[in-house]
Formats: C-alpha cells, structure tokens, sequence
C-alpha cells in the first residue's frame, strides 16, 4: 500500500508540474455509476446566492430542488438522507461546493425545508447516486481549488506564493460574477491523483479543495 501511494504521489505530482509546459490529452474521468454513496455535513444556501449563476450556468433558484457538489457530474440526481431524523429527499447537482471543511454537500433552502434542516444549518446525511438527468458530460478534467477571492490583489498575492512551489497556479475571474476569481492548481485526469495535489496543498495554507471542471460550465 505504501508503494502504490507513493507511485501515485509521484504521478499526481509530476502531472501538475508538467502542467504549465504543455498540453496533453488527459483520460476522461468516469461519471459514478448509480448506487455511489457517500457520508458526511450537509449544509444549505439560500441568500444572496439565490438568482446568481451555479457553476453549471444555470441560474439558481432556493426554491428547487437542486444542490451543490465538488465532483459529482452536473445533472446528478442524489437522495439525501438527514441521517438524525431519516427524512429523505431528491436533489439535481447543478453547482459546486461547498467550501467549507468537513462538508460534503450544500442543499437548497426548499431541499433543506424538506429535511427539518432550516434551523439547525447543518446536519449528517448520506448522499445516494439514483441516476442522471441526461448523459453525464465526459469533457471534464479535475483541479485543486485553493481559495475564492473578491480582491484581485489578495488572490494575485497568495497565487505568488504558490507559484514558489507549484508550477500551475491559474487565478481565475469567473465569467458569470465579475470581480470574483477562483485560485486553482493543477489539472489532473482523475480524482485520485487531484486529490494528493490537494493534500500537499493543504499542509502548505491549511486548505485544498477537488473539484470537477466540466466544459462549457461557468465555474
């Protein structure tokens, strides 16, 4: 086990230096088959989000039925299950997130009145891929995202200091909100691999985030 984690260390590492030299063709990352599960903090997001742009372009709506993922496809419906009192819902993924440590996903407000979880913020929840709305994109790639900055100068600052050690570090103004820019590092071909970047990342400044970036998205 120790060998086959520091050969994917190795990989993972090598791909984000090379990053910044040249193009290549990555693998397609594999959509996760119906039955996928995961455990952990959900939370929820209403205002000043609610008419604003997701990551996927749609505009948002707390009144439907939608949530926010780091890596599931867009399109993905997941039963959430409030795990402190069993109630159950559906949700569509349509944007990314959340940000936060130690959460896994970020509901609507309708989802999260759904649940009873309005007044408490926060609660555990299994999440269970049911299936998609559509063909799950196949065009995606993963990176690491560090921090989301509304001052240029701040994310240009920590981008530098990146840079000392990282070869591809990208601040990037989002397209859908003017005067909000994401730092990334890296592109990999799979999770695995974006997910030893973001633990390097993390000892580094204390945060590292794997996201999955899907083309013709507003992320």
């Amino acid at each position: 086990m120790r060998r086959e984690a520091a050969l994917l260390c190795s990989c993972a590492l090598l791909a984000l230096a090379g990053c910044s030299r040249h193009k290549h063709t990555a693998r397609t990352p594999a959509a996760p088959a119906p039955g996928w599960s995961e455990i952990g903090i959900a939370s929820w997001y209403g205002n000043p989000y609610h008419g604003r742009p997701t990551s996927s372009g749609e505009i948002y709506d707390m009144e439907q039925m939608t949530a926010a993922h780091r890596t599931l496809p867009f399109g993905a419906i997941v039963r959430v299950t409030n795990l402190t009192n069993n109630k159950k819902i559906e949700v569509r993924i349509n944007d990314r997130g959340p940000f936060a440590a130690g959460r896994i996903v970020d509901i609507s407000r309708a989802a999260a009145r759904n649940i009873n979880m309005i007044g408490p913020g926060t609660a555990r929840v299994r999440l269970e891929l049911l299936s998609y709305a559509g063909t799950p994109t196949t065009s995606a790639t993963y990176t690491v995202q560090v921090g989301r900055f509304f001052s240029e100068h701040e994310g240009a600052r920590l981008r530098k200091n990146l840079m000392k050690k990282y070869q591809s570090v990208d601040l990037i103004e989002r397209p859908a909100t003017p005067g909000s820019y994401l730092l990334r590092v890296g592109r990999t071909s799979t999770q695995d691999e974006a997910q030893v970047i973001a633990d390097e990342i993390s000892k580094d400044v204390g945060i590292g985030y794997v996201v999955r970036l899907e083309l013709r998205t507003h992320q």
